[in-house]
């Protein structure tokens, strides 16, 4: 016998409450900006499981006093665990502009992926970062090599740039660290890069 087939016959779970919670997927949620606090309040108060992963960042300014402020780690982002037939109540609440997915359905999470953040985030020191994606053109930030730019590679745990001299047609790879680096908007169409 399951798990779920023994309670069910001890009685220790309620039959109803089950099918909900095996059909609960979580689901990140589109808000309006600087918004994300206010909706995570709103769903709770309508009894929505949602998760709001906050960091902590120093603000001081001017002629004012430093201030530690608690802000979204994933900007205009609440994840919600409701059942797909659920959507039309989060979607109801003000300050929500979608649910993530395309236009016909919603994308569930990975369990594993919110639980991991829920579990282990207060751990450790996190902040948010640009999305950086190897193959992806970035910019060195920091650093004597700081405004060049190249193509991100992945060599082992370590992130490396490849630079490229295209006057000489010549490429070096550089160890740099993720958060030395920051996205390059893509080039306009036509323009064509010496860099593989």
């Amino acid at each position: 016998m399951s798990p779920n087939v023994d309670c069910l016959a001890t009685g220790c779970i309620d039959p109803v409450l089950d099918i909900s919670v095996r059909e609960a997927k979580w689901f990140a949620v589109y808000t309006t900006p600087r918004h994300e606090k206010h909706v995570s309040e709103l769903l709770k108060n309508r009894t929505i499981e949602t998760f709001l992963p906050l960091y902590r960042a120093a603000r001081q300014w001017k002629k004012r006093c430093p201030v530690t402020l608690e802000l979204p780690l994933f900007p205009n982002y609440v994840f919600v665990r409701v059942a797909q037939r659920e959507r039309g109540t989060v979607l109801g609440i003000p300050g929500v502009l979608s649910i993530v997915g395309s236009g016909r359905e919603s994308w569930p999470l990975p369990d594993c992926e919110i639980d991991a953040l829920r579990s282990g985030l207060h751990l450790r020191k996190v902040e948010p970062h640009p999305y950086l994606v190897v193959g992806d053109r970035a910019r060195i930030k920091s650093g004597a090599l700081a405004g060049m730019e190249g193509v991100i590679l992945r060599k082992k745990n370590n992130f490396r740039v490849v630079l490229t001299l295209e006057m000489i047609m010549q490429s070096v790879a550089v160890e740099v660290d993720a958060d030395e680096l920051e996205p390059v908007r893509p080039q306009a169409a036509g323009v064509t890069s010496l860099v593989m």
